[in-house]
């Protein structure tokens, strides 16, 4: 993934992050919720299905917030996955709107290498 990525990647979670927090409506995620588990494991995977060569392995949540707005859910995480030879933490924002059954993944990228 490109510099430019990770930059408009990180633009966008601060940008987030400090609007949310102005408005009081986010709060962190529990890890061990089994949702907050699937959830990471579901950016993981469309990740893969979006880039082709790539092939990483769901490891956990590291951390994450979540915002719920009307009947959004905006999951913003950090995940340890796996690329085959090393574990490395990636950012991912996924969107739900549960009364469509739609959850998008709208962002993922690579934060820290192992």
């Amino acid at each position: 993934m490109g510099f430019q990525s990770i930059v408009l990647f990180l633009f966008v979670l601060f940008a987030s992050l400090v609007t949310n927090q102005a408005l009081g409506n986010s709060s962190r995620v529990d890890i061990n919720d089994p949702h907050v588990i699937d959830t990471g494991n579901f950016a993981v995977i469309e990740y893969n299905k979006q880039n082709n060569e790539t092939k990483l392995i769901f490891e956990k949540v590291v951390n994450g917030v979540v915002d719920t707005v009307d009947d959004e859910t905006k999951y913003r995480l950090t995940l340890s996955a796996n690329n085959g030879s090393a574990s490395n933490n990636y950012g991912a924002i996924v969107l739900e709107k549960p009364s469509e059954h739609l959850r998008n993944l709208t962002a993922f990228a690579l934060i820290s290498r192992a």
